[in-house]
């Protein structure tokens, strides 16, 4: 069985920095994905993905990652059930990362080069090319950013 996400997109808000009452660090934060296709209307959609970061990583994410900052993010999708204050059942999916890559430069930094080992993407050989050949690339900047 394969349940792995891979994403990129701007955080929307500060990473939120937890502990469990044994310790453990766990971040939590939302990752705005621009779609790689136009509505109807001609607009980019966007999905907001809720992340969730466990131990030292945590820890990096809450100390290095703000709002409107590019991220990649490498995890499994997890699709848990709570009930809330109400007494209502409730589903949530989020991303639970593996491995995140700050990729936006540091506070001040002119001249940002990538990490060594920065996350690469190939698609399928098959994946339907003729489609995806219509539409540019999606180069977000701080302007595409709904907040």
């Amino acid at each position: 069985m394969l349940n792995r996400v891979i994403l990129i997109g701007r955080l929307t808000r500060d990473p939120e920095l937890r502990y469990t009452p044994n310790g453990v660090a766990v971040t939590s934060f939302t990752l705005a994905v621009d779609r790689n296709f136009k509505s109807a209307q001609g607009e980019r959609e966007t999905d907001f993905i809720n992340i969730v970061v466990w131990r030292q990583l945590a820890e990096n994410c809450a100390n290095f990652l703000s709002k409107g900052k590019l991220a990649a993010v490498d995890g499994r999708l997890q699709i848990r059930s709570y009930e809330g204050q109400d007494g209502q059942k409730r589903t949530v999916a989020e991303v639970v990362a593996e491995d995140v890559r700050f990729l936006s430069p540091k506070e001040g930094g002119s001249n940002y080069t990538a990490p060594a080992a920065a996350p690469s993407y190939n698609p399928a050989p098959n994946y339907q090319k003729e489609n995806l050949s219509k539409e540019e690339p999606i180069l977000a900047t701080d302007d595409d950013l709904p907040f």
